[in-house]
């Protein structure tokens, strides 16, 4: 049930409205001769739609539900009558001014005369209605808002019959400019995307320096590599990213890449070039030039499915991803900490991704393929075409025989891979992904398979992991049955908001075959932005057994990388 106090208000609202149409918008229009057009208006129309409509209730029943506990009469019989009506809200003694529902139960009073109140003066606001109780009320405010209606003259319905007449060809074109309103405005709506490119860049400045105990440093084959410290260098990477859109949903990217050596401009890089254990931002760009990093385009076909397709793509832009360790700008340097070292052997080169999200819910399933030499018609003894795309690559050192003359090239030939992850992510908390790999490298075919794994133990903690077994065959060494590994921590928020420190540690290559030891990757950074645009990072690496050699001293290299994003 509702209180009096709210069935005032509900009236007064309601009437306020009626009686703008019928005494305030009618004056209007015979002031101005202006009024919407509509069908022809009568009293007896007006009538029947104030009237109820449905079923009338019979005195019986009203006798037969009065007599029963819905206490009507008993609220209703204290009520003044007409002989004694209250003309003014002032006049209730238990209503005040400042009451929420005042200027409503005043309005009501002296605009209408519908509301009575109860012996000595009182109106009682706050007590519960019964529907009984508010159909009296409802029926006294129609029958006098229905008798303000029945004043229109014969002259005032004719007024309104010749207005309708007037406007009606003003009214219709109106009509249609809205109608061409609407038509535009879904048009815009539904083509409101425009074909726009944004550039990004980046720049990586970074000095480093490192050296070796022991006597020399000799490669997996015995092969002395250097016998004296290498120099400090300075080096960089600079890369400009066009991102295209021309529908919204899809993306079109190139990128430009170019840096300084390769490979050869960091210590750890020249001293250990086998298993991983370069800088990887240092590794796309040769000398200065310029090359493409990326030329690809992703379109959703299907709702949850992304499609890409391009010639220069870095399978591990879409699998083996992991939030603490995966971005050599960002993160962690070591190549063999970033990306799983024996299960992509050759990810640079043209290709198809697809990546399916089911409903947009925890499950992703990924697939990659990318030829290293789809360009070339004739075999051809490089390894790949990935000198700008960068990412890892096998140890040609290891295929000696079949080096040369192995990769055929071509869309299908070698080098080649496929990789395909099925991911379970929970919230951006803890994410799962197990992974399968494949192809042909070398003219020597490899399978392997692996898993990936973070998770944050809280908003500043977070662990993670990679393991990975594959089989590659026809090495210089016999058939190879690799198993790599990876672990570390993550601080966020060390010290500085915004910062990241990380400590991790692998082994890319534990395979007895090769080498008379295991090599092991360590490094240690702590990122810290100076804004949100600049940010450096020292870091330290540490290789001991560098090659699979027992006999190689430790590799020890420090790092300032300070990274520019605009």
């Amino acid at each position: 049930m509702i209180g009096y106090s709210k069935l005032g208000l509900y009236f007064a609202s309601s009437l306020s409205i009626l009686s703008m149409i019928t005494q305030g918008a009618f004056a209007q229009s015979k002031a101005s001769g202006s009024i919407a057009a509509s069908p022809t208006i009568t009293t007896a129309q007006i009538n029947a739609t104030i009237e109820p409509q449905a079923t009338p209730v019979t005195n019986t029943q009203i006798a037969q539900a009065a007599s029963s506990n819905w206490g009507f009469q008993d609220r209703t019989a204290g009520m003044t009558t007409s002989k004694d009506p209250v003309t003014s809200a002032s006049q209730l003694a238990d209503v005040q001014p400042t009451d929420w529902a005042f200027h409503s139960l005043q309005a009501l009073i002296e605009r209408y005369g519908c509301i009575a109140g109860y012996p000595k003066r009182t109106y009682k606001g706050n007590q519960a209605l019964t529907r009984y109780e508010f159909a009296a009320g409802l029926n006294a405010c129609l029958r006098s808002l229905v008798e303000r209606i029945e004043v229109l003259t014969p002259n005032d319905l004719t007024t309104l019959r010749r207005l309708q007449e007037n406007f009606v060809a003003e009214l219709a074109l109106l009509r249609g400019r809205v109608d061409s309103l609407e038509v535009r405005t879904t048009e815009l709506e539904a083509n409101q995307f425009s074909t726009t490119t944004k550039l990004t860049g980046q720049a990586i400045f970074a000095v480093t320096g490192g050296g070796f105990s022991g006597e020399r440093i000799i490669a997996p084959t015995g092969v002395e590599i250097a016998d004296e410290d290498p120099n400090s260098t300075f080096i960089y990477r600079a890369s400009l990213t066009f991102n295209t859109s021309f529908q919204g949903t899809d993306l079109l990217q190139i990128r430009l890449v170019t840096g300084s050596d390769g490979s050869d401009d960091n210590a750890a890089g020249l001293l250990e070039p086998n298993f991983a254990s370069v800088l990887d931002f240092s590794v796309p760009g040769q000398n200065g030039q310029f090359g493409l990093g990326r030329l690809y385009y992703t379109f959703t076909p299907v709702k949850d499915f992304a499609l890409t397709v391009g010639s220069a793509i870095l399978a591990t832009d879409y699998v083996d991803r992991n939030s603490y360790a995966n971005n050599s700008a960002k993160d962690f340097s070591t190549q063999a900490l970033i990306n799983n070292f024996i299960l992509l052997p050759t990810p640079a080169g043209a290709g198809a991704v697809i990546d399916w999200n089911p409903g947009a819910g925890p499950f992703s399933i990924r697939g990659v393929y990318v030829a290293g030499n789809a360009g070339r018609a004739t075999a051809g003894s490089n390894a790949g075409d990935g000198g700008f795309i960068g990412g890892p690559s096998a140890p040609e050192l290891l295929f000696p025989a079949l080096g040369a003359l192995g990769d055929q090239g071509g869309l299908f030939g070698a080098p080649h891979q496929g990789f395909v992850e099925l991911e379970y992510a929970l919230s951006n908390k803890f994410a799962f992904r197990l992974q399968y790999s494949g192809g042909q490298i070398f003219g020597s075919f490899f399978n392997g398979v692996g898993a990936n794994f973070e998770l944050a133990l809280s908003q500043q903690l977070a662990v993670f992991g990679r393991y990975g077994y594959a089989v590659y065959n026809d090495s210089s060494v016999g058939d190879l049955r690799p198993q790599y590994w990876m672990a570390g921590i993550s601080l966020q928020n060390l010290f500085v908001p915004g910062a990241v420190a990380g400590i991790a540690a692998g082994q890319p290559q534990i395979e007895g075959k090769v080498g008379d030891a295991t090599q092991t990757n360590f490094e240690a950074f702590y990122n810290f932005p100076l804004n949100d645009d600049i940010k450096v990072t020292p870091l330290v690496q540490v290789i001991t057994d560098a090659g699979n050699q027992g006999s190689n001293g430790t590799i020890y290299t420090g790092t300032l990388r300070t990274v520019f994003s605009f």
